[in-house]
């Protein structure tokens, strides 16, 4: 990827899934260099987030109308190494999902492999941790520090999250057992969680997460494992340029 943008590269194509994107956007970031989403892979929230679908052929072709803009991407430090993420970072329940997830099912299922790996936890107990935002610190098993409304691309969990912000939106589940989450399941589907006892939202540009008691708490940042906490996330503003459909940019960039 360094040696694509050495060599004064005029844009970067990125063919896969969210996992791709990841790499190749660690690799970019601080780059003026364009960056292009062609959607394959398990999932891709960035594409759907864009308007831009789920078919490579419609989005190649489209390439061409597709307006270039900056925005911000997130930063994972764990104390040893540090790590950009355009979408989001989660830590507790679903990285938890995503740390034990069959990859021949993910194979051959695709993205209804976390469905099914979701659904295998119910009934278990859930370890918690903190997360810290200035002077606040709140106890949760999932905390999700969201740039994008898209949640795998099935669901809305940061409504009001942006790619054009400078902030996440931090939403944070509470409750020491998975049972809780089925009600948190019909909020989302709904579009009542930020009204529900035990969810707090919370927008910042930078926060702490560490564990309580249990020191094996995974983290995932855009779908791929990233290690276990404790983690700090912050905003780096004006990190990347992404190529986005001029009517994403102009419904979201001032909205």
């Amino acid at each position: 990827m360094r040696g694509c943008l050495d060599q004064s590269a005029d844009l970067i194509l990125a063919a896969g899934g969210d996992g791709t994107i990841n790499e190749i956007a660690n690799g970019m970031a601080g780059s003026r260099v364009p960056l292009g989403i062609l959607p394959a892979g398990t999932a891709n929230v960035l594409a759907l987030e864009l308007g831009i679908g789920n078919n490579i052929t419609r989005a190649a072709k489209a390439l061409a109308g597709l307006t270039a803009v900056r925005i911000g991407m997130g930063l994972l430090d764990n104390g040893s190494e540090q790590r950009h993420f355009v979408l989001m970072a989660g830590a507790g329940l679903d990285a938890l999902i995503v740390y034990n997830i069959d990859a021949k099912l993910k194979a051959s299922l695709g993205k209804v492999a976390y469905w099914v790996g979701g659904f295998s936890q119910l009934g278990r107990s859930l370890p918690e941790f903190e997360v810290t935002m200035g002077a606040n610190t709140i106890s949760c098993s999932f905390a999700l520090a969201s740039r994008v409304k898209n949640y795998g691309g099935d669901l809305l969990i940061a409504r009001n999250a942006s790619l054009f912000s400078d902030q996440f939106e931090v939403v944070l589940f509470q409750g020491a057992h998975t049972f809780p989450y089925m009600k948190y399941l019909l909020g989302v589907i709904t579009g009542r969680l930020a009204n529900m006892q035990g969810v707090k939202i919370i927008k910042t540009s930078s926060l702490e997460i560490k564990h309580a008691k249990d020191p094996g708490i995974y983290v995932q940042i855009d779908g791929e494992r990233a290690g276990r906490l404790p983690v700090r996330l912050e905003m780096i503003p004006d990190s990347l340029t992404l190529l986005v459909p001029e009517n994403f940019r102009r419904k979201y960039q001032h909205g």
